[in-house]
């Protein structure tokens, strides 16, 4: 008898994995656990509450974690943004000096306005706001008074004068707006 046979007749011989095997003795396994010994119970719940425990403590670390580094992003961004406006402030004064500026050339005017608007529209885009008009009331937070004056047109405690305007992104103040006030 050829390998071939022997091993074709060992399939036939051999029980379906499907089939259960009668007689063959099985060990029986057991159908009730054993009851935990007294106290197990308690150590077992109190690991629990531990690990627990120190997972919600953990959760909790890691958000706080999260939430500290988007915070302290968003500051790095808002102060270099800050930093960079500050340099560019100079620039656009010079803008508004020139546009104040009599050049007698309508070509000249009609350029620095063109410029000038660019440049506004470009510092807005970064957050950048404009305050200290004429009119307002003196704020020290946001102001610097450099002169005084007497006028009883005006109100008392009110900017008469804007001698450099002021600029803040958010609630951060770029630079403070320089003021004469009346009053």
């Amino acid at each position: 008898m050829s390998q071939n046979e022997k091993n074709l007749e060992e399939l036939q011989e051999a029980p379906d994995p499907g089939q259960e095997c009668v007689g063959e003795d099985l060990p029986e396994q057991e159908q009730e656990e054993t009851p935990p010994a007294p106290g197990e119970l308690e150590l077992l719940q109190q690991r629990y509450d531990e690990l627990d425990d120190k997972y919600l403590r953990l959760l909790a670390e890691y958000d706080n974690f999260r939430k500290r580094t988007q915070r302290e992003k968003d500051e790095m961004y808002r102060g270099a943004t800050a930093a960079a406006l500050e340099k560019i402030l100079p620039i656009w004064d010079n803008f508004q000096r020139a546009m104040a500026f009599d050049a007698g050339s309508e070509d000249f005017a009609k350029g620095i306005e063109l410029i000038a608007g660019s440049f506004s529209e470009t510092l807005k885009g970064f957050g950048l706001e404009a305050y200290g008009e004429v009119g307002e009331s003196f704020d020290p937070k946001l102001h610097y008074a450099v002169s005084h004056i007497e006028d009883e047109n005006l109100g008392s405690n009110v900017i008469s004068q804007v001698m450099q305007q002021g600029y803040r992104l958010g609630e951060r103040i770029i630079r403070f707006a320089m003021v004469q006030t009346a009053n």
